[in-house]
This record gives structure tokens, C-alpha cells and sequence, in this order.
């Protein structure tokens, strides 16, 4: 079993969470909230479609309306609660629109996280900081997969800015002794995630219609796939294990250590929803994408004892579930909007 289940630690701790309604947010949020600390939720935008508004999690946090490029904002903030633990999420996490807008990319993403973090070091309070990168900081590397060592050198748009900030956050912990770890993930999927071009939820989406999935790229592309639960308990069992000041400043990549290529994933999505029939239209568009990345948790395994209990297949099945449903509600509400517009 992880510490992160047990409810003594994070009983009564006052956490902050910035992007708390992206993917990763809410369901980080529902188990900090089921093991009783205090959140404090930073929301630059109101998505009503959002997990964090359609499960009232809105209704059980203090919310705070706001940008990270506002550090006074982010210094009020931490001072006012007393926040103890800093989960930074917030972040411009979509590749297609970081090729489009780079500038817009580059200020949430890398000023914002010096925003952050030069409020959390002006902060008595701030005990430990969770910095969100991601595997596409290492930009590309011959030898696969990544370990902690490899040096970070993003090119595209995109990974430039996990590049950058993830350095940033290592600056602050070794000149500043500011206490923050880094993690690389793979990516995420689950329940919530409304960005339909993204290959997990756009491939549920099409085969739940009864249409053929549809591949930008040409499906070779290999990555790692983690389950939103499983990330969910490496972010707090990291935030425990920080109690150990050896790891302060270090960086731990956390994977399934199973690459998929796309067409594998969307196979794998296929067969569980029993849709062999609909075999996937590769487009081969795809642009500024590496061509095979992947992790290796071993260092998170080692250290903080820490281990997927999904997985990629359990996962896929819990995400498929909750996209039927979320369907289901909403084609009824098409429907009755339909009945009142005859």
C-alpha cells in the first residue's frame, strides 16, 4: 500500500493546486479532499463542462479566480491561507495550439512557473512544491527510455517550455534551497478530459458514434499512456516522501514502463469497445512531434517505492466507462433540447 493513503498526512493540510480544472486537476483534488486537507484552487478560466464544476468540486474548494502570470496574485494567495503544500499544474498543455501560439505557451508555462515559485520563496509557509513537467522536456534522444540523467533539451514549441520551466523549478531548489521535486509523465488519460483531438478520449469518442477513429499522424509515433489515478498517486506520494530533504530538487519520471505506438492505443481502445469493424483513418499529418519517446520509472520505484495499480489496459477500461456515460447524459440533453425547439 502507498502512504499516500493513509488520511493522517494530509488531514487538516492547507494545499494549493494550480490548473485545477484541467484533466489532471479534479481528480487530484477529489483525493485530497477525501483524505481531508484543506484546497485551495486556482481556476484562470470557468469551464463549465470541466470535472471540477460538473462533480461540484468548486462547491468543496476555496476557489480563486486568477492567472499565474499574476505573481502578486499567487504571493496573496499562499500568504492569506497558509498554504503548506503547492501542486502546480497550471500549464498550456496542448501541443497543436503551443505550434499555433508559442508566445501565449511560453508565458503560461515558463513565466508562470517563476511566478510560482518566486512567491513560494518570498512564502514562511511553503513547505513542499510538486512542479508538473513532462517527458517532453527531454526533447529527443537516441537512447530510450529517458532516465532522470538525460539532459533536457526540448526544440518545439511545446517541450522548449517544460525545458524551461522544469529547469527553472531545479534553479530555485539549488540556489534558493526551495523545496520542490519535478515530474516527467508520459501521456495522461481518464475521465474529463474534453480535448477531443487528444488520441484517447477523440478514439472513444468516434467509435461510441459508430465512426471510424481518425490518426493525424501515421500512428507509429511511440509514447507512454498513464492512467490519471495512477499520476494522481505519484503527485502525493512524491509530496509525502518529500519529508526526506535528500529529495528536494530531484526530478522522477513515472511511466507504466510500457510504450504504446498510437495504433497500438487505438487498437487496444478498438477491441475493448468491441469495434473491430472500425478500423482507424490514418491522416498522416502530424507536425513538430518526436518520434518515439518513452520513461523509465525506476528511480520512483526505488526511491518512493511507488508503482502504477492501474495501468494502461485497467485504465483504458475505466476511461471508456465514464465516457459512455458522459455520452449517454449527453446525447439525452441534446434530445431534450431538441423536444423544446419543436
Amino acid at each position: 500500500m502507498n502512504k499516500n493513503t493513509e488520511h493522517n498526512f494530509w488531514h487538516q493540510r492547507t494545499v494549493f493546486v494550480t490548473g485545477a480544472n484541467g484533466l489532471l486537476g479534479p481528480w487530484l483534488i477529489k483525493e485530497l479532499l477525501a483524505q481531508q486537507a484543506h484546497v485551495i484552487a486556482l481556476i484562470r478560466d470557468s469551464v463549465p463542462d470541466s470535472l471540477f464544476f460538473t462533480q461540484a468540486l468548486d462547491k468543496q474548494v476555496t476557489v480563486v479566480y486568477g492567472d499565474l502570470l499574476d505573481e502578486a496574485l499567487l504571493l496573496r494567495v499562499l500568504n492569506e491561507f497558509d498554504v503548506d503544500t503547492v501542486f502546480h499544474l497550471g500549464a498550456q498543455a496542448i501541443v497543436g495550439y503551443a505550434n499555433r501560439s508559442p508566445i501565449s505557451t511560453f508565458q503560461s508555462n515558463i513565466q508562470g512557473t517563476w511566478n510560482l515559485l518566486e512567491a513560494c520563496r518570498r512564502s514562511p509557509w511553503v513547505k513542499r512544491i510538486v512542479v508538473a513537467s513532462s517527458d517532453k522536456a527531454y526533447g529527443m534522444h537516441e537512447t530510450l527510455p529517458y532516465t532522470e540523467e538525460a539532459p533536457l533539451q526540448g526544440r518545439y514549441p511545446y517541450d522548449v517550455s517544460k525545458s524551461c520551466a522544469d529547469l527553472i523549478a531545479q534553479s530555485y531548489a539549488h540556489s534558493y534551497k526551495l523545496p520542490v521535486c519535478v515530474t516527467r509523465c508520459g501521456n495522461f488519460f481518464g475521465g474529463g478530459d474534453l480535448h477531443f483531438n487528444r488520441i484517447v478520449p477523440g478514439t472513444i469518442k468516434s467509435i461510441n458514434a459508430g465512426q471510424r477513429p481518425i490518426i493525424r499522424s501515421n500512428g507509429l509515433f511511440v509514447r507512454d499512456y498513464i492512467y490519471v489515478k495512477d499520476v494522481v498517486c505519484a503527485y502525493m506520494t512524491l509530496a509525502q516522501e518529500m519529508l526526506d530533504k535528500h529529495l528536494v530538487g530531484q526530478c522522477f519520471n513515472f511511466s507504466t514502463d510500457q510504450p504504446f505506438t498510437v495504433i497500438e492505443m487505438v487498437d487496444a481502445i478498438i477491441e475493448l469497445m468491441q469495434a473491430q469493424h472500425l478500423k482507424p483513418i490514418i491522416q498522416n499529418m502530424a507536425s513538430n512531434e518526436i518520434p518515439a519517446q518513452h520513461l523509465s520509472s525506476e528511480k520512483a520505484r526505488m526511491l518512493l517505492s511507488w508503482q502504477p495499480a492501474y495501468g494502461v489496459r485497467k485504465g483504458l477500461e475505466e476511461t471508456i466507462t465514464w465516457y459512455q456515460q458522459y455520452f449517454g447524459v449527453s446525447y439525452e440533453k441534446d434530445l431534450d433540447r431538441r423536444s423544446l425547439l419543436q
